[in-house]
């Protein structure tokens, strides 16, 4: 199995894009009926029922194209066949501490459970030195997704980083931080 993980431009965006109603998709497994993981109105994964389309929901992502050197969309391949995307922000899209913030991360369904993910995720942060964070749901309903990034930056890190339960600009999450300068 040969897995590439590799910095995408504008015109791979569309392969990302339309992964991403998939992602949302398995986000409200994690969440519940709340309102901003619920389809609106329109059947789209999204707070605002100004979205219509999924073509209205694609062209709020431009922003990870619009922005290089301080937006970055990796796009994750399992034998040249799209299987995922990594979105990493740096400032001023994360906190005045954090050089490298995992803003999404996402590894459809046929490709879990065989390392893909971990992989994939090492091989982001070998790519940036400094201050990481990653935030993911507390609920016991994302155990999963909790001891997926406990069992990775705990082994990319050799158990040198920080874990905590805090309040975010989007709610409380399990906070993950190391630093790999």
């Amino acid at each position: 199995m040969k897995i590439n993980v590799q910095l995408t431009h504008n015109n791979e965006a569309y392969i990302i894009k339309n992964m991403y109603p998939l992602y949302l998709h398995d986000l409200s497994g994690h969440y519940g009926l709340d309102a901003e993981h619920t389809p609106n109105q329109h059947g789209i994964f999204e707070v605002s029922n100004e979205y219509i389309t999924l073509q209205d929901q694609y062209d709020v992502q431009n922003i990870w194209w619009e922005k290089p050197n301080c937006l970055y969309a990796f796009l994750i391949r399992v034998d040249d066949v799209p299987a995922g995307f990594v979105f990493v922000a740096t400032a001023p899209h994360c906190s005045a501490d954090t050089d490298f913030f995992v803003h999404d991360f996402f590894l459809m369904q046929p490709f879990r459970g065989v390392g893909i993910a971990e992989y994939a995720a090492k091989e982001v942060f070998q790519r940036y030195r400094g201050r990481w964070e990653i935030f993911t749901n507390p609920s016991e309903k994302n155990r999963v997704g909790q001891h997926f990034w406990r069992k990775t930056v705990s082994s990319y890190t050799q158990g040198n980083y920080k874990e905590l339960l805090d309040q975010t600009h989007d709610g409380e999450k399990v906070i993950f931080r190391f630093s790999n300068r």
